[in-house]
């Protein structure tokens, strides 16, 4: 399976995921800027692997400052603001940040080179430990399927939205494993393409059936009962079971209703927003607006209309079927803690 993300003497290495598919490329990142950087414009994307990326890049500011003490702090300080704002969306990312905050209290008043090493640690110990989490979800997952599944997905939440195998795509993986897995339909996913682009390049690496469709085809495909299942990944997750992924999931997940076609979310528990009652207090982080009036560089509408560009919808609780983590199924109530 391709990597996304190592460190190779000195720097972090990273998959640039805008090349693909034409070419695998990779971007070698010598100080944490150029990893806030890649966050910002989607070389590196999907919410676990942005976590990961962030911890690589708050080790490697330790690792490349020639500061001590206190200015070292002030260094670390603005590192972890700079990757804070990169993606607001993705709870991973804050997730990454805080625990790597916790490594970097521990060793105050170690030697610079001492806290860049547990730094460092820390982060190849996330990015196992995510590589390992999405086995499990993959296999849990794919314990819901006993017989042949026509499965229907957005965006990419596989290898490449994580440190490898993928939440949503590592169910598939798993059920494809078992023998039960029949066709995958993957939406194309504007205005970006991940779907497309990503995705049925994935799913074809590992010769796993899938079909490309436009966005707007889901509602026909479903309408021939072509479909028996959506699974998709997510970037926030509020303790009532709304979700925040790619912009289209909810409607992926109004048309499911419609057909009676059930609706999972594959997702590591630390995308679970335990502070977030609904999905009415996610941010949304709304992007440039040439992603919607260029394709690869291409404009395809008058170049100066306006445009509304939102990364992100939240699909309400109350049309998720279940959601997929390392820990099991978990159902309606989802993660509520007043019960």
């Amino acid at each position: 399976m391709i990597a996304t993300i190592y460190w190779d003497k000195n720097a972090v290495i990273i998959l640039d995921q805008n090349e693909l598919p034409a070419q695998i490329k990779y971007i070698r990142c010598e100080d944490y800027h150029a990893l806030v950087h890649a966050i910002k414009t989607l070389q590196v994307r999907g919410a676990p692997l942005i976590g990961v990326a962030a911890a690589y890049g708050l080790a490697l500011a330790v690792w490349k400052s020639s500061q001590e003490n206190s200015a070292l702090e002030d260094l670390y300080n603005l590192a972890e603001q700079d990757f804070a704002a990169s993606r607001p969306t993705a709870v991973n990312l804050f997730w990454a940040i805080r625990r790597m905050r916790g490594v970097f209290d521990q060793c105050k008043g170690q030697d610079r080179d001492s806290i860049a090493r547990r730094l460092l640690n820390e982060a190849d110990k996330i990015l196992a430990e995510d590589v390992s989490i999405n086995q499990s979800i993959g296999d849990i997952g794919a314990h819901l399927f006993k017989e042949k599944v026509r499965i229907m997905t957005i965006c990419n939440a596989g290898a490449l939205a994580t440190g490898g195998y993928g939440t949503a795509l590592g169910v598939i993986r798993s059920i494809h494993q078992n023998g039960n897995l029949q066709q995958v339909w993957a939406c194309e996913t504007r205005p970006v393409l991940q779907g497309a682009r990503l995705t049925v390049w994935e799913l074809s690496q590992d010769q796993i059936p899938v079909t490309l469709i436009t966005d707007s085809m889901a509602a026909y495909v479903m309408s021939r009962d072509e479909v028996d299942v959506v699974i998709v990944g997510a970037d926030r997750i509020a303790v009532n079971g709304d979700t925040a992924n790619k912009i289209g999931t909810y409607g992926l997940a109004v048309l499911a209703a419609y057909h009676k076609i059930p609706f999972y979310v594959a997702a590591p528990m630390s995308t679970v927003d335990f502070s977030m009652n609904s999905g009415k207090m996610i941010p949304i982080e709304e992007r440039h607006h040439d992603e919607v009036r260029q394709i690869r560089g291409t404009y395809i509408t008058v170049p100066e209309v306006k445009v509304f560009n939102p990364a992100f919808d939240v699909t309400p609780g109350e049309l998720v079927s279940a959601v997929i983590t390392e820990t099991g199924i978990i159902r309606p109530p989802f993660f509520r803690t007043d019960i």
